[in-house]
């Protein structure tokens, strides 16, 4: 987005589960609701670029997850499905029947447990570098981390930001890696956080409930990503029948920050074709 780009403005809200948690959300711009769910970070943040950019074309609703940034955890289990029923209420709370879910990783198997869930109040599913069910090196990948978390929280988040782009756009936008080290899980309880989530993620399975799924999908991915791999996009569409298949050649797991234009030019342009 350029400096001469006007924002659209924005309305902040808080929504209260019925475990207790306080969800800090936001919706901007007008037309056919868009809710955004961001990965494993779970921040409205991660989509600042992406927002600004479709609240043009769309009405977009975007929040912290519970645990998160400005929301408050509650009492319940964090599994994946509990985090798909926090989107309904989010949806609840802003008084939207039907959206188009996009959700980027983790905000991706959100997605898929809110279209087995509720499949009336999804127009459409955009699934960006997400999976169906953890392959080995998912597993192994995040076991590591997980296991890197409580020893040292600054080389966790480290990990994040150098595996999350490509080298050469990190090299020259290394601001980014250290707002990343800047925002390390440094206290027990934000550990705690993120440790569930990495559960959560890891035990998540979509194949048994995929071929049921009929809503129109898009399937976003890159080639270069090295945290959620290409191949589990193209087995992720190869099970959802009929969705769109769209890969960068480049752009890293965090293409929609490394790649915002592309990312929300296919995005929109996907969005305008459900008619």
């Amino acid at each position: 987005m350029s400096a001469a780009t006007p924002r659209v403005a924005s309305e902040n809200f808080v929504v209260r589960t019925a475990d207790g948690a306080e969800l800090k959300a936001s919706v901007e711009g007008s037309g056919p609701a868009l809710l955004l769910v961001s990965g494993l970070g779970g921040t409205a943040g991660f989509w600042n670029d992406s927002a600004a950019t479709l609240a043009r074309s769309f009405r977009v609703i975007r929040f912290d997850q519970r645990g998160i940034g400005a929301s408050s955890r509650g009492e319940a289990p964090c599994t994946i499905d509990l985090l798909a029923r926090d989107c309904l209420a989010v949806l609840d709370a802003v008084g939207v029947k039907r959206a188009v879910l996009l959700g980027h990783s983790t905000g991706g198997c959100i997605g898929q447990s809110l279209a087995r869930q509720a499949p009336e109040r999804l127009d459409g599913l955009i699934l960006s570098a997400t999976w169906l069910k953890p392959s080995r090196y998912m597993t192994a990948l995040f076991g590591t981390r997980r296991a890197i978390l409580d020893e040292n929280p600054q080389a966790y988040a480290a990990t994040a930001s150098l595996l999350a782009y490509p080298p050469a756009w990190l090299e020259a936008n290394w601001a980014v890696h250290e707002a990343a080290l800047a925002k390390a899980p440094s206290s027990a309880q934000a550990r705690q956080v993120v440790r569930e989530r990495i559960d959560a993620l890891l035990a998540f399975d979509g194949s048994k409930h995929i071929g049921s799924l009929t809503l129109p999908a898009l399937i976003l991915g890159t080639r270069d990503d090295m945290i959620v791999p290409a191949f589990l996009q193209e087995e992720l569409a190869a099970a959802l029948h009929g969705a769109r298949k769209t890969m960068l050649d480049t752009g890293g797991h965090f293409f929609p920050v490394s790649r915002p234009d592309a990312f929300t030019a296919t995005v929109a342009e996907w969005i305008g074709a459900l008619g």
